[in-house]
């Protein structure tokens, strides 16, 4: 296991490396200048030329590049040349939002899949399954920010039953119980297509597991099909789960961001989407980064969580 966890964690370097060269080539090549924000109609061609050389656009992009990779090694991800803030306390203060709704909507998503997917799979063909097949189909098709958008209509403009934006209340932002209130729609977005994706994973695993030889050895023993679905079969179902979160966590991030900017979350999406339309490179490369790690530890995780779940992994160098 430790020489495994080496090696990924060696792959790690190299492919952040990659990732922040082509993203650095990108974001520059971008169309737009960011001291567009600095200019004034009054403003002499002078003091515009150095507002662009103390920010150091005036270098090469490669030089750019090597400044920045410096100072990122250095634990320095720059200021925001809008915010005029270090892009790590800006990070620092929007992160545990994020965290927190991917983790409430990864956390609903497997409480509600499992069952579901093991009554769709027991129930093979009947109108439980037929529904939940529906249900998932709807799940997977349906954009994000439409989904969001719906729940509001519906939950906060029409029946004025949950706030429509924001993380807190003005005036009662010492409530947690507010806080849930309005994590309660972004949650339900984010973890609908995951749901919807896990429920028919699931099914599928289940309808192969129920045909396995000790499913009918335990029904020749008089086990109940019940008793052999939720001792014997949903063990085996849940390695493969395991997997699938790994693959979905790019899928959760990103997801993470589109609902963040449809519910005004006051986390890294939202933070991501404004430093992109205001061309802020530092906050800009700082997301990216962040995101990209997000998604490789994920799937290093559930690679490891796989092989301490199945024995059989364990011994694969």
């Amino acid at each position: 296991m430790n020489n495994v966890l080496v090696r990924r964690l060696a792959q790690l370097v190299p492919m952040l490396f990659f990732i922040s060269l082509v993203s650095f080539l990108l974001v520059k090549l971008a169309p737009g200048d960011p001291i567009q924000a600095y200019i004034t109609p009054r403003m002499n061609p002078e003091d515009i030329e150095r507002i662009r050389q103390s920010l150091g656009l005036d270098k090469p992009i490669f030089m750019q590049y090597l400044l920045w990779l410096k100072n990122v090694l250095q634990g320095d991800l720059g200021y925001s040349l809008i915010y005029h803030r270090p892009v790590l306390t800006m990070i620092a203060e929007r992160i545990p939002a994020t965290l927190g709704l991917m983790g409430a909507s990864l956390i609903m998503a497997m409480l509600l899949a499992i069952p579901l997917g093991l009554l769709a799979g027991a129930y093979k063909h009947r109108w439980l399954d037929h529904f939940l097949n529906m249900f998932a189909y709807i799940g997977i098709s349906v954009p994000i920010f439409w989904f969001g958008i719906l729940l509001i209509t519906v939950f906060s403009v029409q029946l004025n039953w949950l706030p429509s934006m924001g993380m807190r209340t003005i005036g009662v932002e010492d409530s947690w119980l507010d806080v849930v209130r309005h994590g309660i729609l972004p949650c339900i977005a984010l973890s609908f297509y995951n749901l919807s994706t896990y429920v028919r994973y699931i099914r599928s695993n289940t309808i192969t597991q129920l045909s396995a030889d000790y499913v009918q050895t335990q029904l020749a023993y008089g086990a109940t099909r019940r008793s052999i679905l939720f001792r014997h079969v949903l063990k085996n179902v849940l390695l493969p789960v395991i997997t699938l979160f790994g693959i979905s966590f790019g899928e959760l991030v990103v997801g993470a961001y589109v609902t963040e900017s449809v519910f005004s979350w006051p986390g890294m999406g939202l933070l991501g989407i404004q430093s992109i339309t205001s061309l802020d490179y530092p906050l800009i490369m700082a997301m990216i980064m962040l995101s990209s790690t997000m998604i490789i530890v994920g799937n290093l995780v559930a690679d490891l969580l796989y092989r301490v779940a199945d024995p059989r992994i364990k011994a694969l160098r």
